[in-house]
Parts: C-alpha cells; structure tokens; sequence
C-alpha cells in the first residue's frame, strides 16, 4: 500500500464531502436534531391525560374528589360537563382520555358513612395508558375515600367497599385492552406514510439522473400539472396497497372496523394524496438520490414517535407536541383510530381532515413551486 496514493485518495474524497454540503450539513446536525427530539418524545410514563369532570352534586367533598385527581399528576382535569352526552362526546373525539361521574348523593352518602358510586369511564383504544389509568384511579378513589373517613371521623363500616367510595370503571372501545386493536390501526397509518413518501421521494431526482428533466423543460407542461400527473399513478398504487392493509387488518388480525369504511376510504385518499406530496416536494429540493434518502429518512423517523404511533402526545412538552402537530400523520391515525375502533364520524373528526386537507394543499403547492424555480 502507497501511502502517498492513499492520502491522495483521502483528501480528494474529503473535497467531495466539502462540495456536497446538503449531505455534510444532514451528518453533523441530525444525530443531535434526532436525540434532542427522541430524548423529549420517547416517554412511557402516562402523564397530564386528560379528564372530564361530570360533578352533578357540586359539593365541597366532589370538588375535592376531582381535585384528587388532577393532583395525582396522571390525570388532568381539562373540562367539568354539565349532562352525559357532553362527556361521551369528548371522550369520542379523543379530546379526553377519560370521564369521571360523580352522583348527586354523593356527600349526602358520604356523611352518612355510606358508599356513594363514582364512574370512571376510560378511554381504552391505547391499552398500556389505560391500564395504568384504571389501576391509578382505583388508587385515588381508595385513598380518598380513607382520607375522608379519617377527615370525619367515621368509623370501620363507612369503609365497608372500596373504602368508602365505591369506584365503578368501563373501558371504552377496547373492554378487553387487546394491544392488536390499539396497534394494527397505527401501522396501517405508518405503513402507507413510509411506501407513499418514498415511492414519490426519488420521482424528480430519477428525472434529473437519467437526462429526461430537460425534456420536461423545453414541454409546454406546467409545473402543477406536472406534479399532479406524477402523483395520479402512485396514488392509485397507494389505494390498492391501503386496501390490501385493510383487508389484512380485518380478516388476518380480527380488528373490526366500527365505523364507515367508505368514510374510512375517502379520507385514506386526503392522506395519500398529502403523503405522496411530500415525498414529490423532497425530490424537488434533493439533488440526488442519496440526498433523498437522506431526507425521507429525517421526516420519518420522527413522525414515529412525535405522531402518537407509540407514545402517548400528552405526555411530551409542548413544545415536542408542537411539532408532532406539524406531521399529517399525526391526524391521520385520529382518523384511522376513530373510525375503527370507536365508530365515530365525519362530525368528530372535521377537525383532522381539515388539517389533513391544508397540508395537502400547502405541499402541493411548495412541490410546484419549487419545480418552477428549476424551470428558471
């Protein structure tokens, strides 16, 4: 070995790493980028869910009840209801992890030394949080119940059940917490982003590589309309991937899908459309397709854990939050959890497709854009 040739070989290579900064910049920023985020995101501690309050007695002892709860620091009470329908309605949309219902008697049975019924309703489509919520609840309720009745002085029989307070629990949506019907909706979701993104990802950079961009240029082809005519193709190969999925999740895998599915199916196809969208708008700003992979890369790992795909939002700063807010994914597994494992509609998650339906718009738009300043 010539060690002369060697450092020749070494430096010019070093020159080339210089020359591709996109490339140099991704290496040295994205370790620290991704543990700064991953370090906030990746938290299996359940935190601040938030919680209904349906106090229909408005007693001291209620408030101090529902403070118990907000205090206990897994719990956070974000809304008190006045009927029913209030709570079931949060807890639909996903708004609230979980209602509690306090009874009009209830400081009436109380002082009596008698066992007054609270309900706590659970949201159970994420089984791990809603374990540690059911078991955290019985907690509070046993130890306030023994609070109170140390507090008044009653005796042994006031804490004949559940210490005073007897806790009624339902789990919503997933009564059994089985993990597949938390999980398989997720990754029908994670699935489509990654093959969508990466499918569209390349499409411009392989243009560019292969000498037919030029082509395109000297075309009277506008930008928009070459964007959408790339896109066309591949979303309908990503529908009849969702579909395979679907069919999968539901024959395979036993989750059955509560709600519309052609629902289901037509705001699958917002987020195909926004997902090959930003695969369209990486190619554009990659140069080539190292640099594209680089990028896909850098936009799906974090979608993962700032989504909800695995850790709970509520548990992460806000400011991690925030930017978990910025992925489409984000909405869209709103979405697919909604409709299969509660049932609800278009009503409960206009706010998702809204969002869904302006990143869409808004990608397209950039990918077109920036194709146009390539025509200059």
């Amino acid at each position: 070995m010539n060690g002369k040739r060697l450092l020749s070989i070494t430096l010019k290579e070093f020159i080339h790493i210089r020359r591709d900064r996109p490339s140099l910049m991704m290496a040295l920023i994205v370790p620290v980028v991704m543990l700064l985020l991953f370090g906030y995101a990746v938290n299996t501690d359940v935190e601040n869910s938030p919680l209904a309050v349906l106090d229909m007695a408005s007693t001291r002892e209620s408030r101090e009840l529902a403070a118990a709860f907000n205090n206990s620091g897994y719990f956070k009470v974000e809304e008190y209801v006045t009927e029913y329908g209030q709570l079931k309605r949060l807890i639909d949309s996903g708004e609230m992890k979980a209602g509690l219902i306090i009874p009009s008697d209830y400081s009436t049975l109380l002082k009596r030394g008698e066992s007054p019924a609270v309900q706590l309703i659970i949201d159970g489509s994420d089984p791990t949080v809603a374990r540690i919520l059911l078991t955290t609840g019985n907690l509070i309720v046993r130890y306030k119940g023994m609070d109170f009745a140390a507090k008044y002085g009653l005796g042994i029989s006031a804490l004949s059940k559940m210490t005073g307070i007897h806790l009624s629990t339902r789990v919503w949506y997933n009564p059994n917490m089985e993990s597949d019907m938390f999980n398989i909706p997720g990754l029908m979701g994670i699935i489509m982003q990654n093959i969508t993104v990466m499918l569209t990802a390349f499409a411009m950079v392989r243009e560019r590589e292969r000498g037919t961009l030029e082509q395109l240029i000297v075309t009277p082809v506008k930008p928009l309309e070459l964007i959408i005519g790339k896109l066309i193709p591949y979303v309908i190969i990503g529908s009849l991937d969702f579909l395979m999925v679907l069919v999968m999740g539901i024959c395979w895998f036993k989750v059955p899908v509560r709600g519309e599915i052609s629902l289901l199916l037509e705001l699958a196809g917002i987020f195909l459309v926004c997902a090959l969208a930003i695969g369209m708008l990486i190619s554009t700003i990659a140069k080539t397709q190292l640099q594209a992979m680089q990028m896909t890369i850098m936009f799906l790992l974090p979608s993962v854990l700032l989504s909800g795909f695995v850790f709970p939002r509520e548990s992460m700063p806000d400011v991690i939050r925030f930017l978990g807010s910025l992925i489409p994914l984000t909405y869209f597994l709103k979405i697919l959890r909604g409709i299969i494992l509660k049932g609800v509609g278009f009503e409960l998650l206009q706010s998702e497709v809204l969002a869904l339906s302006i990143f869409t718009v808004v990608v397209v738009a950039l990918a077109s854009l920036r194709f146009k300043k390539r025509l200059d």
